[in-house]
């Protein structure tokens, strides 16, 4: 397990969804402007959902553990 940190740097919420070996799963709703942090598989996907007029729209993708930590800060 590794640390991940997400922030929303949006106007609006998004849903975070978290999906990791050994049926690891998390799906949160994160507000504006705030940061989440959670213990993670390495390797685990995380999907970012926005809210749209239409429904649903993936704003992004990435991957827990990356050896870059930089990258494991999304925005």
């Amino acid at each position: 397990m590794v640390d991940f940190i997400y922030e929303n740097k949006t106007s609006g919420m998004v849903v975070f969804k978290c999906i990791g070996e050994k049926n690891f799963f998390i799906e949160r709703v994160i507000f504006p402007k705030e940061i989440f942090t959670l213990m993670a598989p390495e390797g685990s996907f995380v999907e970012i959902w926005g809210i749209e007029s239409y429904g649903p729209k993936l704003e992004q993708r990435m991957r827990v553990g990356l050896i870059n930590s930089e990258t494991n800060v999304a925005a």
